[in-house]
């Protein structure tokens, strides 16, 4: 049975053109005969992508496909060896016929129109206190970057690649069977149009090869765990003269000892012992500017959360900061001198409460 067209892009029924795209780069890179030279599985799994993409991509034949499956009738079934239509020029697909020949150096009469580069993502950890003031470091990203050897043609210096006697250019060979062709790679040239005859030892015949690059990255004060920051233009490089695309840094964000963060609003537990929680009393409770004096109201229980305005975490949108919570926590000592006994006996003789009076039926 034909593999579901959205499982082998491992996309969504409901992906959009640009999710299809994408995700069809990035696989068509990974098993591109090209980068995996005598492996005929990835050549396999390479014809599965690129017949996906040839539907998915296409809104006519992506609506037959989500009404009559593979077997519809302007699919006429779909197989490892390409996907069955009426018959149809590479140069009519459009985008799939623009990312081909972009990703892979094809060329004949495929559209050559500027496309945007995609987007990457890099993950950037942060301390928590960094998180709160705010921060700026430099991101390492890995790109892909035309090979500086053989200026991306993927040839060896001093050759060029050619155009494929085969396919003459197109990428695609048909084979009429009725009413019907099949419609797959060229076998020569593999589906890029153009062959290689001595590759660049480089970039081993892709044109492309993985940098690494710096950028320069300023953290928001207030940024929380999974805050996505953009930069524009900072992803991967555009193709015929595209714009590139966009890098998001994601941050990390380590727990604090101290503060539980909820939204701009810190909780810290404050301890305090039993004659201040009956009695009141003035405490110093740490914030993220400093300490502060914080006024324990007679007869706190232990759990009172206590607000402290504008001393939280400052606010990514609009100004300002959130608020500290202090949680009061009513400490019991473990050992007693003779003293501190004596006093609580003589409380324990005079005192009027009796919690568990509500036990008592």
């Amino acid at each position: 049975m034909a593999r579901d067209l959205y499982e082998t892009l491992g996309v969504s029924r409901g992906a959009g053109a640009e999710e299809i795209k994408k995700a069809y780069r990035k696989l068509a890179r990974r098993h591109h005969p090209d980068a995996n030279p005598g492996d005929k599985d990835a050549e396999e799994r390479f014809k599965e992508v690129q017949n996906a993409y040839d539907i998915l991509s296409d809104s006519e034949k992506r609506k037959q496909y989500d009404m009559f499956g593979a077997g519809g009738p302007q699919m006429g079934g779909a197989g490892p060896g390409g996907v069955r239509f009426e018959q149809f020029d590479l140069g009519d697909l459009g985008g799939f016929g623009d990312v081909f020949s972009n990703l892979f150096g094809g060329g004949g009469r495929a559209s050559s129109r500027p496309m945007r580069g995609g987007d990457i993502e890099a993950t950037l950890n942060l301390s928590f206190e960094d998180s709160l003031r705010g921060a700026e470091t430099r991101v390492p990203v890995e790109v892909d970057a035309s090979c500086a050897t053989c200026g991306g043609s993927g040839a060896k210096q001093g050759t060029s690649p050619k155009t494929c006697p085969q396919c003459g250019g197109r990428g695609v060979v048909a084979e009429s069977q009725g009413p019907f062709a099949i419609s797959h790679p060229c076998p020569r040239c593999r589906g890029a149009g153009m062959i290689i005859e001595k590759p660049c030892p480089t970039c081993r015949g892709s044109g492309q090869v993985r940098r690494t690059k710096q950028y320069k990255v300023k953290i928001p004060a207030g940024v929380k765990d999974g805050t996505r920051i953009r930069l524009k233009g900072k992803g991967e490089p555009g193709m015929n003269g595209g714009p590139p695309g966009d890098l998001f840094v994601v941050t990390r964000v380590a727990p604090s000892p101290l503060y539980e963060r909820r939204g701009a609003d810190l909780v810290v537990e404050v301890p305090v012992t039993y004659p201040e929680a009956a009695l009141g009393a003035t405490v110093e409770v740490p914030t993220p500017e400093g300490t502060i004096s914080l006024k324990i109201p007679p007869g706190s229980e232990s759990g009172k959360l206590l607000r402290v305005r504008g001393h939280g975490a400052p606010k990514l949108k609009g100004s300002g900061r959130g608020d500290l919570l202090a949680r009061v926590r009513v400490t019991v000592p473990k050992k007693l001198n003779k003293a501190e006994k004596d006093a609580l006996e003589q409380l324990k003789s005079v005192s009027r409460e009796n919690p568990r009076e509500r036990l008592v039926r």
